[in-house]
C-alpha cells in the first residue's frame, strides 16, 4: 500500500524523464581520456557473447551426431572444444573485468578531483549553508552511482545486445518458425519499461535525498563539537531518535526499491519461462513429426533462454541507466555551479606588499537565502530568516598605512569580522572597493591576495594530524629550525617539547587535545611560519590567560613591527596600543583616532571603555 501511494508522486515528477542526448555526451565527456580502455572492454564484451554460444550448439551436436553414431572421438573433441571455450570466456573475462575496474575507478577519482577542486573555490557564503554530511554525500554516493553508467550499465547493455544478436542470428539458422514464436513475447518485455523506469527514478532519487540526510547527521553528531554538545545537554536519546527516524526512511525506501525492482523481475522471467516453454512445445510437435532433430531442439532451448535473459538485461538496463543519470544529475549541478568569486580574465599577481589598505566607500551586505549557489545542497530559504537586505557595512571609508596596528572596536555585531573578511576577499563588496597598495583585491590572484595576508580567528582550527603538519599548512616547505623559532615567538614552543613526540603530536579533531590558549598560541605560531605582509586577528588573545597573554601580545609587538595589523580586539591592552583605532556601530565608522583623542572626545568609544575598566 505504502508503495502503491508513492507511485503517483513519482510519476508527476518524472513524467518527463528521458535519456537526453546532450546529457549522455557530456557523461562521455568523463570517459574520453579512457577511450582505448573503453574500446579494449567493449571487445572483451563482444568475445564473451560470442563464447556463449558455444556450448548450446556443440550440445545439439553431441545429441544428434554423437550419441546416434557413438562416435567417442568426435564426444572428446566436441568436449575439448567446450572445455577451450570456457577458459577462454573466463580469461576474456579477466580482462573486461580489469578494464571495468580500470575505467570505473578512473571516473570516480577524475569525478571526486573534479567537486572537490570547484567545492574548495565556492565562497565562504556557501559553507555556511551548506551540510557537511550533505556535500560529502555528493563525493562518495552519487559520484559512485554515476561512475555505474559508466561501467556496469555500459557493459550489461553492450554484452545483451551482441548476446542477442548473435543468439537470434543462431536461432534463424537453425529454425525460423521457433525464432519467430519466441519473439511473439518481446513486446511485453518492451512496453513497460518508459512506465517502470520513471518510478525507479523517482525511488533512487529519493533514496539519495534521504542517504544524505541520515549522512549529514552522522557527520554534525560525530565531531568533537556535536558530540560534546549532545552530552552537555543530555540529548543523546534524543539524537538517537532523530538519527533512527533518518534511518527508517532509508531502510523503507530500500526495501519498497528491492520489492519494486524483484517484482519487475520475477514478471519478466515469468514471460521468458512462457516463451521457453511455447518453444519447447512446438519444437517438440516438430521432432515428433521429424521436421525437426532432437539435438536442434535442445539447441533452441538453451538459445531461447539466451534471448529473454538479454531482453530482461536491456529492459532493466534503461532503467539504470535513468536512475544513474541522477547521480550524474546531482554531480553535475555542483560542478556547474558558478564560482561566484573566480579571478577575473587577466587577474595579475600582487607585487611585493607594503601594506597599504584603503577602504574607498565600502558597503558590504551578505547574500540573501535566495542567492544560494547549489540550492539542493543548502538549507531551504524558508527556513532562514535573512531576507533583510539592509547592508552590515555601510560607506567605508578608511586609509591604513603600512606598518601601522589598527583596532576594531564595538558592539557585537557592528560588522568588525566582516570588514577582515572583506580584505582577503572571502566576500567581495557590495559597493566600493578595498586595494592593498593601490590595487583593487578583485583585480589580483586570490592566491596572491591571500598569501600576503595572515589570519588568527578567535576559533582557530587545527587538522586532525600531527603538531608539524599544522605549521606547515602555512608553508610546506618550512624546516624544523623555522616551525620552533615561530613556536618560541608564540610562547607554545616549551609545551610541545613536553610532549612525548613532540613536534609528531596528533592534535586530534579541532585541536581538543589542547587547550583553548594552547591552540590559540598555536595558530598564532602558524601564522607567524606564513611571515605575512598583512596580519589580521581577530580576538587571537581571547584565550589567554594574563601571564600568557602578556608573553604572546610581547612576540606579536616584535612579529608585528614592520607588518600592517588589523586587530579585533576587546582587551585594553590590545586597543591602547593601537596607531588608529575605528569604532563601528550599525556598520558605520562614528569614530577613529588614537585611544587618549577617542578618550577625549567621548562618545561610543569612551563608553566602551569605560565597559571594559568595570569588566
Amino acid at each position: 500500500m505504502q508503495m502503491m501511494m508513492m507511485w503517483p508522486r513519482d510519476r508527476d515528477a518524472y513524467k518527463d524523464a528521458k535519456i537526453e542526448k546532450q546529457a549522455a555526451l557530456r557523461v562521455w565527456q568523463f570517459a574520453q581520456p579512457y577511450r582505448g580502455m573503453v574500446g579494449g572492454f567493449l571487445v572483451t564484451v563482444v568475445l564473451q557473447a560470442l563464447l556463449g554460444l558455444v556450448p548450446p550448439l556443440l550440445f545439439g551436436r553431441i545429441i544428434d551426431d554423437v550419441i546416434p553414431g557413438q562416435d567417442k572421438r568426435l564426444l572428446g573433441i566436441i568436449a575439448a572444444f567446450i572445455v577451450g571455450a570456457a577458459i577462454l570466456e573466463g580469461a576474456v573475462s579477466m580482462f573486461e573485468r580489469y578494464w571495468s575496474s580500470r575505467i570505473g575507478e578512473g571516473v570516480i577519482f577524475d569525478l571526486r578531483t573534479a567537486l572537490f577542486d570547484h567545492v574548495q573555490r565556492l565562497p565562504i557564503a556557501f559553507f555556511t549553508r551548506t551540510q557537511t554530511g550533505t556535500l560529502t554525500n555528493r563525493l562518495n554516493n552519487d559520484v559512485i552511482g554515476a561512475q555505474r553508467a559508466l561501467t556496469t550499465t555500459l557493459g550489461t547493455v553492450v554484452s545483451n545486445v551482441i548476446t542477442l544478436a548473435t543468439t537470434m542470428t543462431a536461432m534463424l539458422i537453425l529454425e525460423w518458425r521457433l525464432t519467430i514464436l519466441a519473439l511473439i513475447l518481446t513486446p511485453f518485455f518492451v512496453a513497460p519499461y518508459r512506465r517502470i523506469g520513471r518510478i525507479q527514478q523517482g525511488i533512487t532519487r529519493d533514496g539519495m535525498d534521504h542517504n544524505a540526510a541520515m549522512n549529514a547527521t552522522m557527520t554534525e553528531r560525530f565531531n568533537v563539537s556535536g558530540a560534546l554538545l549532545a552530552k552537555l545537554f543530555g540529548r543523546q536519546d534524543d539524537e538517537v531518535r532523530l538519527f533512527s527516524d533518518r534511518a527508517r526512511e532509508v531502510r523503507d525506501i530500500g526495501i519498497r526499491s528491492a520489492i519494486f525492482t524483484r517484482g519487475f523481475m520475477i514478471a519478466l522471467s515469468l514471460l521468458g519461462s512462457i516463451g521457453t516453454a511455447l518453444v519447447y512445445g512446438l519444437g517438440g510437435l516438430f521432432a515428433i513429426n521429424g521436421d525437426f532433430s532432437v539435438g536442434q531442439l535442445a539447441a533452441m532451448g538453451l538459445l531461447v533462454g539466451r534471448v529473454y535473459q538479454p531482453l530482461t538485461s536491456l529492459t532493466n538496463a534503461r532503467i539504470d541507466v535513468l536512475t544513474a543519470l541522477v547521480s550524474f544529475d546531482r554531480v553535475f549541478e555542483v560542478l556547474d555551479s558558478e564560482i561566484p568569486l573566480a579571478d577575473k580574465p587577466g587577474a595579475i599577481e600582487l607585487p611585493e606588499v607594503k601594506g597599504r589598505i584603503e577602504f574607498d566607500n565600502v558597503t558590504f551586505r551578505y547574500p540573501l537565502s535566495t542567492e544560494t549557489i547549489i540550492p539542493s545542497l543548502e538549507t531551504p530559504s524558508s527556513s532562514i530568516s535573512d531576507e533583510n537586505e539592509a547592508p552590515v557595512i555601510r560607506d567605508l571609508n578608511v586609509t591604513i598605512e603600512p606598518g601601522q596596528l589598527v583596532a576594531l572596536v564595538g558592539p557585537s555585531g557592528a560588522g568588525k569580522t566582516t570588514i577582515t573578511n572583506l580584505v582577503p576577499r572571502l566576500y567581495d563588496v557590495t559597493a566600493g572597493a578595498i586595494t592593498i597598495d593601490g590595487h583593487d583585491v578583485r583585480d589580483v590572484t586570490q592566491s596572491s591576495l591571500r598569501h600576503a595576508i595572515g589570519v588568527v580567528v578567535q576559533d582557530p582550527h587545527l587538522f586532525h594530524e600531527s603538531i608539524a603538519d599544522n605549521l606547515r599548512f602555512a608553508r610546506p616547505e618550512a624546516t624544523e629550525a623555522e616551525m620552533q623559532a615561530a613556536c618560541e615567538a608564540a610562547q607554545i614552543h616549551d609545551t610541545i617539547a613536553k610532549l612525548p613526540s613532540g613536534y609528531d603530536t596528533v592534535v586530534g579533531e579541532r585541536g581538543y587535545r589542547f587547550s583553548g590558549g594552547e591552540k590559540q598560541r598555536l595558530s598564532i605560531a602558524r601564522m607567524l611560519l606564513k611571515d605575512p605582509s598583512i596580519v589580521i586577528l581577530d580576538e587571537a588573545t581571547s584565550h589567554l590567560d594574563s601571564e600568557n597573554e602578556s608573553l604572546v601580545q610581547e612576540a606579536l609587538a616584535k612579529a608585528l613591527a614592520g607588518r600592517t595589523a588589523l586587530v579585533i580586539a576587546h582587551r585594553l591592552s590590545t586597543i591602547t596600543q593601537a596607531d588608529q583605532i575605528l569604532v563601528l556601530e550599525d556598520g558605520v565608522l562614528v569614530q577613529r583616532g588614537s585611544h587618549d583623542e577617542l578618550l577625549t572626545s567621548g562618545g561610543l568609544y569612551a563608553d566602551l571603555y569605560q565597559t571594559l575598566i568595570r569588566d
